[in-house]
């Protein structure tokens, strides 16, 4: 086989993209031909869980379809890029057109690369796919996110990235919008966040220019917002919202939504449009494990152009849990007390920053060690029984009633509320917090014992 730039390798492409659902081609066919070598095809992916997946789910096939094309048997090796987090280089097979549910066309080619003046005013260029960190809790909605980035429209339509504060769902946003603008120099791109879109719909009807605001939002190839969690309640807005998602959805164009919760427990909020949210992909991002934070912790550091020694990057990953956002910012802080008092960051110096911040980062965790502690103890059980697997009637009951107040009285979502009981899946707590919903409506008596304990745990965070 001569290695002509890899003409058997699109021509294999071709036939698969005919065969493969289309999502699953968009998301797992990213590779990169390299060459042919003694009966081989080399190709590369852009990271472990990109190979991974081709590997398991498609190495076989591709094999069969290239030693069919070839007339004899080849092999495939796919190696995982280690230095760069992503050079992403899509498919290489001719535009075609993408369908939505119902069936609307729409042509999608790659346009020439387009200059940063260009770049929409609301879309932050530092955040790319290349400055992301990616690791076993958001390697879904990474490759996720880089599919819809190459073929916007045509698939995940809309998508919706959600999980707790600072886990990096902003970042993947804007990493979509800022690869759509630099392949797509036509598209037009809007970036908000909810609530400038409220505060801008608000303004219209003040103004009485309400038309110019659907002309803007209705007439873009791309829409992000940030934050939808911010329209509950809000319901000119979410209807304004829901008409403007109808509109883009029905001629293919991407929507991209954040939230700090899965669209199933948005509260206050209109069903139809919840159900517009839930009707494409939804992916979660979830706390970074502790290798995940020290890799974190050295990409801030070299785009930082600053150097911390191992045992301060490994006592940070280990100190702080939390977030990406509390990493950057004990980051930051080392770096600026080490330059105040005009020394090389240290371990001990680390050490004091964390001890303060540590601190600061545990309000929600204590409040919602207090309403276990709460329910525990009225209903004359452990913490450990609690939060364990025992069902018997009257455990199961406490512990439902703990996750139902925790939903109620803190910003955890009902994800980060089932990693306190043991890692419980979020479809279980989302269970139990309706079952409570529906006892408190029909029983009054077992909806007073609910708002007292709700009462009760208020009063002892707030010593």
């Amino acid at each position: 086989m001569s290695d002509d730039n890899g003409t058997i390798w699109q021509k294999a492409l071709e036939i698969a993209k005919s065969q493969v659902p289309e999502s699953e081609f968009i998301m797992w066919f990213r590779l990169s031909y390299i060459g042919y070598e003694n009966g081989t095809i080399l190709l590369q992916a852009n990271n472990t869980f990109l190979r991974d997946q081709f590997v398991r789910k498609y190495s076989q096939f591709m094999r069969e379809i290239i030693s069919s094309l070839l007339g004899m048997p080849v092999e495939l090796s796919v190696e995982a890029q280690s230095k760069t987090i992503d050079h992403h280089i899509a498919p290489q097979v001719s535009p075609r057109k993408a369908k939505n549910n119902i069936g609307a066309e729409k042509v999608i080619e790659a346009q020439p690369g387009i200059s940063r003046s260009a770049r929409p005013s609301n879309l932050q260029s530092r955040y790319t796919f290349e400055s992301f960190v990616v690791g076993e809790n958001n390697n879904f909605a990474f490759n996720a996110a880089i599919a819809i980035a190459d073929k916007p429209g045509s698939s995940y339509n809309p998508l919706l990235i959600y999980g707790g504060v600072g886990l990096g769902k902003t970042h993947l946003m804007h990493a979509i919008g800022n690869r759509i603008v630099e392949r797509y120099a036509d598209f037009r791109i809007i970036c908000v966040t909810a609530e400038e879109f409220t505060n801008e719909f608000i303004k219209t009807i003040h103004d009485r220019t309400t038309n110019d605001f659907k002309n803007k939002y209705r007439n873009v190839d791309v829409l992000l917002i940030d934050d939808i969690h911010f329209f509950q309640s809000k319901h000119g807005v979410q209807e304004e919202l829901f008409h403007t998602f109808n509109a883009l959805y029905d001629t293919n164009k991407q929507l991209v939504f954040t939230c700090d919760r899965p669209a199933a427990e948005l509260k206050d909020f209109s069903e139809r449009l919840k159900s517009r949210f839930m009707m494409g992909l939804k992916t979660d991002l979830t706390t970074p494990s502790f290798e995940t934070r020290a890799a974190i912790v050295r990409k801030k550091l070299e785009l930082y152009k600053r150097h911390f020694g191992e045992d301060v990057i490994n006592l940070i990953a280990k100190s702080i849990e939390t977030n990406v956002r509390d990493l950057d910012s004990c980051i930051n802080q080392i770096i600026a007390y080490a330059e105040l008092i005009k020394v090389e960051p240290t371990f001990e110096i680390a050490q004091n920053v964390i001890k303060q911040l540590t601190n600061s980062f545990m309000p929600s965790a204590i409040e919602v060690s207090s309403i276990i502690k709460t329910v525990a103890d009225y209903y004359k059980l452990s913490i450990s029984d609690l939060k364990g697997k025992k069902r018997s009637k009257n455990i199961a009951l406490a512990r439902q009633i703990a996750m139902y107040i925790i939903r109620e009285t803190t910003d955890y979502s009902t994800t980060e509320i089932g990693s306190e009981f043991n890692g419980r899946d979020h479809t279980t707590v989302m269970h139990s917090c309706q079952k409570i919903e529906d006892l408190i409506k029909f029983d009054a008596s077992f909806s007073s014992l609910v708002n007292h304990l709700i009462k009760e745990c208020k009063e002892k965070s707030s010593l």
